[in-house]
């Protein structure tokens, strides 16, 4: 009796795709890990590491799609702040964030600069219209730098903690 073949050719076509499903978890699920434990095996000081959360959440505020990233390392470094804790706290402004973020960003500007509610948009000329992505634009920045600058503090003295909190468990092993 000859032993049943296992080439991965005999396999059904379902079972590829749960066999590819599984695969792609389980390689989700090691990134996360390895990005978890580098996280705990940090070694920069906990006052670097929480000046780099600041600078990432602020830098990820602001609606500047691919540059978010760079703008939260170059703010750390110039901080002197952990530049890969910078950049993951860039990824508070994903696609499933963006337009909660960035709608309440432009209310808080419009609240600071006290602009009114647009309406009748349809009877406006060009310039108007152009006056308008302007007026959308300051206030939207305005309120990504307000909101930037109250995050930034907030996850500042939250990832000081952590920090501090992780160093002392290290510590104690």
């Amino acid at each position: 009796m000859a032993a049943p073949n296992t080439d991965s050719d005999d396999i059904q076509p379902k079972s590829r795709l749960r066999l590819s499903r599984r695969s792609k978890r389980s390689r989700f699920k090691r990134l996360v890990r390895y990005l978890y434990i580098r996280f705990i095996r940090l070694r920069s000081h906990p006052r670097a590491i929480a000046r780099g959360a600041a600078a990432g959440v602020f830098a990820g505020s602001y609606p500047l799609f691919g540059l978010q990233t760079i703008l939260g390392v170059a703010i750390a470094a110039a901080i002197g702040g952990n530049k890969i804790v910078a950049a993951a706290g860039t990824w508070i402004s994903n696609p499933f964030t963006y337009v909660p973020i960035y709608a309440f960003n432009y209310q808080i500007g419009r609240w600071i600069l006290g602009q009114s509610t647009v309406t009748n948009l349809t009877d406006r000329s060009p310039q108007e219209w152009m006056n308008l992505g302007m007026d959308i634009t300051v206030a939207l920045m305005t309120g990504s730098t307000l909101v930037g600058i109250i995050l930034a503090a907030v996850s500042y003295y939250g990832a000081l903690r952590l920090a501090y909190k992780l160093k002392s468990n290290r510590s104690n092993r």
